[in-house]
C-alpha cells in the first residue's frame, strides 16, 4: 500500500426503522456530500484500487454515492469495520495494500478520527494540521497519507464537506 485513504460515512439519520443503528441510512445531506467528496478526491487523483467498505448501511450508501468517481476500484464490505478501532482499521487496510497501491477505508467514527490522528502523530505532521482533526472528524471528511515503504505514514490531506446550501 503506497497510500491510504480514510473516508468516514456521509451525514447519516438520527434513527433507522429498524430502531439498530447498524441500519441508519444516510440523510438527503449525507448523500450530496458523499457523492461531493468522492468528487473532490477523484479530480485530485486520489483514486483508490480498493475500497474496505463497513457492512452498515450508512457506509454502504456513502460508497454507492462516491463509487462513481472510482468506477476502476473494487469494492470488499469488511464486517470487522463497523465501528472498528484503530488497529483493526489500519490491519484491514495493509492486508489488503498487500495486492495494491491505494487502499480507501469507507467507515466510522470514533476510530477513522483516533486513526486520523495517529497517522499524524506518527508521521510528525505539523500541529496547525492535527488541530481539528483532534477535533473532529465530520461525516463525510476525508484523511489521505503516504505510506513508505516501511509501514511510516506521511500527511498527505485533509479534506471536509463543505456544508453550503
Amino acid at each position: 500500500m503506497d497510500r491510504l485513504i480514510l473516508f468516514r460515512h456521509g451525514k447519516a439519520e438520527n434513527e433507522s426503522a429498524s430502531g439498530d443503528d447498524f441500519d441508519r441510512r444516510l440523510a438527503p445531506r449525507g448523500l450530496r456530500e458523499s457523492a461531493e467528496m468522492g468528487e473532490t478526491l477523484a479530480r485530485l487523483g486520489l483514486i483508490p484500487d480498493v475500497a474496505l467498505v463497513s457492512p452498515a448501511a450508512r457506509a454502504q450508501e456513502t460508497w454507492a454515492a462516491a463509487q462513481p468517481a472510482f468506477p476502476q476500484a473494487r469494492t470488499q464490505l469488511e464486517p470487522e469495520l463497523y465501528n472498528a478501532d484503530p488497529g483493526t482499521i489500519l490491519q484491514a487496510a495493509e492486508a489488503a495494500g498487500r495486492g495494491c497501491g491505494v487502499v480507501m477505508v469507507v467507515g466510522h467514527n470514533p476510530g477513522l478520527q483516533e486513526l486520523t490522528v495517529r497517522l499524524l502523530v506518527e508521521g510528525s505532521a505539523a500541529p496547525a494540521v492535527m488541530a481539528r482533526p483532534m477535533r473532529q472528524f465530520p461525516p463525510a471528511a476525508a484523511a489521505v497519507f503516504l505510506i513508505d515503504a516501511n509501514g511510516r505514514p506521511a500527511f498527505d490531506g485533509l479534506f471536509f464537506p463543505e456544508r453550503g446550501g
